[in-house]
């Protein structure tokens, strides 16, 4: 995705949007969803396993199969929550009645007592939950490519977000464009990316595929180097409470906690968007906390500021136009296969060599090592 052409996407008449999508994706026009449960979206990785699966949501009784997907992130301060929890089910339900897909998924957690003593632990958990979400958005595309789009998306138009710690997953997964972009110091976290198969793609599987989103959505999340914001990056849409100290609506650690990670709300995010050129919006809630989602749409502000995303979202749709307003970010190469010394398609292991092959055509070995600090 290039800013030009979203540039261009905005300056669109909304009326000339308005006679395309017909009201589609604004308002909720659909009056029941479809669910389809614990799907295990990284199954070649992952089988059978309760951290990697997400419930889809589908608009009942509709013709449409060429949809915008957004897939929902849970919080839960990255040890606790799931796909399960009020925020992602209205989430989800409300924009699959507006025409979406969407899709609340688990992802792997942390316990408490590692993940707020330990800096590694935490840029460690990080990294596998990015992994995760990675290996379901290109389990997505690779539907859509050799299952007859079994979900009826549209694989160029997919959105990512969520809520707290589930918004700050989404942005860490856009906005971080590669290995170099992370610190080495006071923790190597360039080195930690070995532990989930040597590049940002991760360890899920479903090699072959993008995973690229086209826009992040931010319920009270943030971001931890606002300078990982370039002006090559995906549009933003923000909620936050002024005086959020979970994740500071300007800079601040992590849960107000010392110990854990600084994380940049909306506050310092939408200010760099701004100096970058991207295409942002936020809505603040002035004196207000974090807590203002949890409850999901038993909170009037959690239904503003779905109906505010939808409105930013709105003007960015394709809705079916003969030349796709999207095109897959194509900054970064990824693999399409990983195999070991004797040519079989094999994961990532610990002092093992491995093959990975790039959808560019270029091979890359690497041995993972083991990282003790």
């Amino acid at each position: 995705m290039k800013k030009i052409t979203l540039s261009f996407l905005i300056h669109l008449t909304f009326y000339q949007i308005s006679a395309q999508c017909n009201d589609r994706y604004l308002s909720e026009i659909f009056l029941n969803v479809d669910k389809t449960e614990n799907i295990f979206y990284a199954p070649e990785a992952y089988p059978s396993s309760s951290k990697h699966i997400m419930d889809v949501y589908t608009p009942s009784n509709d013709i449409e199969d060429n949809r915008p997907l957004i897939l929902y992130l849970h919080g839960g301060s990255f040890y606790a929550g799931s796909k399960d929890l009020v925020d992602c089910q209205d989430f989800c339900t409300n924009m699959a009645r507006r025409g979406y897909v969407t899709a609340s998924l688990n992802y792997r957690l942390s316990s408490p007592t590692l993940f707020l003593l330990s800096a590694t632990e935490q840029y460690q958990t990080v990294l596998e939950a990015v992994s995760d979400i990675k290996a379901a958005i290109r389990f997505f595309r690779k539907d859509y490519a050799t299952n007859n789009n079994s979900f009826g998306i549209d694989p160029n138009t997919i959105f990512i977000g969520g809520y707290s710690a589930g918004a700050v997953l989404a942005i860490h997964l856009a906005y971080i464009d590669n290995i170099s972009d992370l610190p080495i110091s006071p923790v190597n976290v360039q080195g930690l990316v070995n532990s989930i198969g040597g590049d940002l793609e991760g360890d899920g599987g479903n090699y072959g595929y993008s995973s690229e989103c086209q826009g992040v959505i931010s319920f009270a999340g943030g971001i931890n180097d606002v300078s990982w914001i370039d002006n090559n990056d995906e549009p933003l849409v923000s909620v936050q409470g002024t005086a959020d100290l979970t994740v500071n609506y300007n800079c601040g650690p992590g849960q107000n906690i010392p110990s854990v990670l600084t994380l940049c709300g909306s506050g310092e995010m939408h200010q760099q968007a701004d100096n970058m050129g991207l295409i942002n919006d936020k809505l603040i809630f002035n004196n207000v906390d974090h807590s203002w989602a949890a409850s999901g749409a038993q909170d009037s502000r959690f239904n503003q500021a779905v109906n505010f995303t939808a409105d930013f979202l709105y003007p960015l749709l394709p809705c079916n136009q003969s030349t796709n307003t999207f095109e897959l970010n194509k900054k970064s190469k990824y693999v399409i296969k990983k195999v070991n010394i004797l040519g079989q398609d094999s994961k990532s292991s610990l002092n093992y060599p491995m093959f990975y092959i790039y959808n560019d055509g270029s091979v890359e070995k690497k041995v993972m090592l083991q990282i003790n600090n």
